[in-house]
């Protein structure tokens, strides 16, 4: 599977709907957020979307955008019948080829954050809860 991005002023109508029907799946249905998923973010020319798909849609997503000069990653998902297959691993390894001269901060799930530190992020704070869910601030210098 080849990486597709794609910046957020041209993605298509049928990108939005794959994009948000995985999160949809995963983030709503089964982690049940009890935050919108919207956040105005994923339409501006800063925000790239990386996904790797099959004839089936989206298998795997991420998402980075810049905020106050500040590259994050967030919103790494892949679709249940995927997982366990290292999807993720290389979306999040993009993002350290694309972006990782400079630091990049993600707020990551916290049963997560061994996985992130394998991709050489660190701690940067306490837990807190965001969407319903504990999470932990995490960095990666560069």
């Amino acid at each position: 599977m080849t990486i597709r991005a794609v910046t957020g002023d041209a993605l298509t109508a049928q990108d939005v709907h794959d994009i948000w029907k995985i999160r949809d799946a995963v983030f709503a249905v089964e982690q049940q957020c009890d935050e919108p998923d919207v956040d105005d973010r994923d339409l501006l020319p800063s925000t790239t979307h990386l996904w790797l798909a099959d004839g089936t849609g989206i298998t795997s997503y991420v998402r980075s955008y810049v905020e106050d000069d500040v590259r994050h990653v967030g919103r790494v998902c892949t679709r249940r019948d995927q997982r366990g297959r290292g999807l993720s691993g290389r979306l999040v390894a993009e993002c350290t080829r694309r972006w990782g001269t400079s630091g990049l901060v993600l707020n990551a799930q916290a049963y997560l954050e061994d996985w992130y530190g394998l991709h050489g992020y660190v701690r940067t704070g306490d837990n807190f809860v965001e969407a319903g869910i504990d999470h932990v601030p995490m960095i990666r210098l560069p």
